[in-house]
């Protein structure tokens, strides 16, 4: 008979007590705006960094604030584990997308507020709250125990919402200091409330735009019309060609280097309990389309996709203007499932933007950024010790879930450190991360911890 896991009573009791004060902390968190796409919120980005760097400090790690070449990283570190005992980085971000549109804020993005059980504010479940169950829940070893059963190394940027752009190189000058047995990261959701998740896959990204040239000028549009070649019916041409007829991606050698998810994964998310009805009904949608032969939740987590982000040309303000546009742009993103090389689709989406694109106009393709896919694989002792910690905090098994977005900065920490990456986030669907009334649950941020806090008890029995 196998012994169900529970949380260690007393850490639960920690939590329980210190409930109040650490989301009061949190609250402090989430009221510094550390947007750091934004160049007038330089100094709160920095502020959010100090604030962090107090916090692991004052609950006993060696904590440095290294700077890079844009906004620092926060490392703290706890490295008294018994001999032989595993050494887990937990990575996350303290750096949150703009608030814009604020009028359609219920509350201040920046002033955390209690409603319906959720906790609405800039970066509250991306990824501050999400990082901060985190240090609450080395918190409560710490200050139960003394002591933690595992190492323990905190890497938090201030860069995750432009990009990672000096992460990766980071990782690399500190490949031997942050060596490691595993990576832990919440940075992602639950598949639905009350059913904790565990991430499996990431799709990889390559961003593109385009931009497309015709006349020296706006022309009139019946003075030059049916003569001079439209550089928007250009580029709506060449984004027409894009897919086939049935919706698959058309581009030449883009499918030639996908790698499919084995039968037994597609097997399980036909477990999963997804309603196909009720998403359409959330997004009020009469019809969903995409590639054929496969089911919504293999088109949003295992396939690759081609989609218009945005379309730009001409007169497009209120009323009447008889114009013929001189230029069209178009932003594209293709998501990437491994083993899709960001920049050899790149290329591939370039031919065939040109080879598309008509006489009269002249073309240019910009790569913007890219990140490749992750998957994991989920047979080992640190997904064993994730399921029996998340069962313990939510009375469930967990599911293997997958997403369709993309987090470049795993399959960096993947490939450079060599480490298995566990992926366990505590968001839900419709939390709003990167628009307004962004949210987190209050129940699972309180789980989360618990998970959190028994994690490290049930990775130190592992053999890593």
């Amino acid at each position: 008979m196998t012994t169900k896991t529970t949380i260690d009573p007393k850490l639960a009791q920690w939590l329980d007590a210190n409930d109040a004060r650490v989301r009061d902390q949190l609250f402090e968190f989430l009221r510094i705006p550390s947007v750091s796409a934004r160049s007038e919120h330089k100094g709160d980005v920095r502020a959010a960094a100090q604030w962090l760097h107090a916090q692991c400090a004052r609950i006993g790690m060696q904590v440095e604030t290294l700077e890079t070449a844009g906004h620092p990283i926060v490392l703290a570190e706890w490295r008294q584990a018994p001999k032989g005992a595993p050494t887990v980085l937990v990575y996350g971000h303290y750096d949150v997308q703009p608030a814009e549109p604020l009028e359609l804020w219920t509350s201040p993005a920046f002033e955390p507020t209690i409603r319906d059980g959720k906790i609405f504010a800039r970066g509250s479940v991306d990824d501050k709250g999400q990082l901060w169950l985190h240090i609450a829940a080395l918190e409560a070893h710490l200050a139960t125990r003394g002591t933690l059963p595992v190492n323990v190394i905190v890497l938090a940027e201030g860069e995750e919402e432009v990009g990672s752009e000096h992460l990766a190189e980071f990782v690399k000058a500190h490949r031997e200091r942050l060596k490691c047995d595993a990576v832990v990261i919440s940075d992602s959701t639950m598949f639905a409330p009350g059913i904790p998740s565990i991430l499996s896959s990431l799709r990889g990204l390559a961003y593109l735009q385009v931009d497309v040239t015709g006349p020296n000028s706006d022309l009139h549009s019946g003075m030059y019309g049916g003569a001079v070649v439209n550089p928007a019916t250009a580029l709506a041409r060449i984004v027409a060609s894009f897919h086939d007829a049935d919706g698959r991606i058309a581009i030449e050698g883009f499918h030639d280097k996908v790698r499919p998810f084995p039968d037994a994964v597609r097997a399980g998310l036909r477990e999963l309990p997804f309603d196909e009805r009720e998403f359409m009904e959330h997004l009020d949608v009469q019809a969903l389309g995409g590639e054929p032969g496969y089911s919504t939740l293999e088109r949003l987590w295992h396939r690759p996709t081609c989609e218009v982000n945005g379309m730009l040309s001409g007169y497009t303000g209120e009323g009447a203007k008889t114009v013929l546009p001189g230029q069209a742009m178009l932003k594209v993103s293709c998501r990437l499932v491994p083993d899709q090389d960001p920049k050899e689709i790149a290329k591939l989406v370039e031919r065939h933007v040109l080879k598309h694109a008509p006489k009269g106009v002249t073309v240019k393709v910009t790569e913007l950024h890219g990140g490749h896919a992750w998957r994991a694989e989920l047979d080992g002792p640190l997904y064993d010790a994730a399921s029996r910690a998340l069962e313990a905090a939510f009375g469930r098994t967990p599911v293997i879930t997958g997403e369709g977005g993309s987090i470049p900065v795993v399959n960096d920490f993947a490939t450079i450190l060599g480490a298995p990456v566990l992926l366990v986030g505590f968001g839900l669907p419709g939390e709003n991360a990167h628009a307004p009334d962004e949210w987190i649950s209050v129940e699972n941020l309180e789980k989360g911890m618990r998970a959190m806090a028994c994690l490290w008890d049930e990775i130190s029995k592992q053999q890593m």
